[in-house]
């Protein structure tokens, strides 16, 4: 009998301490919040002075941290090329790239692609590019080139303007993998502008891909590929290939078209 009180007084005096926490708990809450709460103010982002549209006709300037890959004066930036696939730039280049610079356009001449010197990892990307005016041949035979991102995976650059061609190759595709949301296209000889936010694939230490590489692009300021999944490299018979690798370069495609380039920069992310 004595053993079942101490029990009773026990329960009773847990209960009296589980009530003086509730009143405790309901005393320490936290005030009403107000705007400021919730306001960050450390660490500031660095300032970027954004590009001015230019009084003449070379397209917006560059933003000030922006690297500047060809800034209508030279080609210093690049070096040449034979084709345009990894195995060809990786080990050797054929020297300073001999593109002609003609009223600040650089443009694309039959026997070598352009790598720039410098490579990336996520980037942003910026370049303008015009098709031949004057639009001969069809489908993938018409102002054909090609931007490849890292060297290995190819936004096509093409004259699609009332040209019909298959969609998985059309201006504003990874190269017959991601097919473009729309067709944006100017007439041939207009000028044309992509804009790239880029992430590269990852890799682990056996070369195995942990996620792909992801882009999206803007052609003349219409979005054409919302963070659409890169696959491999871009081939032109076969499916994407898997491989292994850091940082890359841009290389700009010789395919037997004279297309313009202009006003190309990169920034790192």
């Amino acid at each position: 009998m004595k053993k079942v009180h101490v029990s009773f007084a026990v329960c009773i005096g847990m209960a009296s301490l589980a009530l003086t926490n509730l009143a405790v708990a309901q005393q320490a809450e936290p005030r009403k919040p107000t705007p400021e709460s919730t306001e960050i103010w450390e660490p500031v982002p660095p300032v970027v002075t954004p590009g001015k549209i230019s009084a003449n006709t070379s397209g917006t300037t560059p933003p000030s941290d922006a690297i500047v890959l060809f800034d209508g004066k030279n080609a210093d930036e690049w070096v040449a090329i034979k084709g345009y696939s990894p195995a060809s730039w990786e080990k050797t280049n054929e020297g300073p790239l001999k593109w002609p610079v003609k009223d600040g356009i650089l443009y694309s001449t039959v026997g070598f692609s352009a790598r720039s010197k410098q490579e990336f990892n996520d980037f942003q990307l910026h370049i303008e590019f015009k098709t031949p005016e004057k639009a001969e041949g069809k489908s993938q035979a018409r102002g054909n080139s090609g931007i490849f991102l890292q060297g290995r995976y190819e936004l096509q650059v093409l004259d699609n303007y009332n040209n019909p061609t298959y969609v998985n190759g059309m201006v504003g595709s990874i190269y017959k993998q991601a097919i473009p949301l729309v067709n944006p296209s100017r007439p041939p000889g207009e000028w044309q502008t992509y804009d790239v936010i880029y992430q590269a694939p990852r890799f682990n230490k056996a070369g195995m891909m942990m996620d792909y590489a992801y882009v999206t692009v803007l052609l003349n300021g219409i979005l054409v590929q919302n963070h659409a999944a890169i696959r491999g490299t871009t081939e032109y018979i076969g499916y994407p290939k898997v491989q292994a690798h850091g940082a890359g370069p841009i290389l700009l495609q010789d395919h037997g078209n004279p297309v313009g380039f202009r006003n190309i920069w990169v920034r790192p992310l």
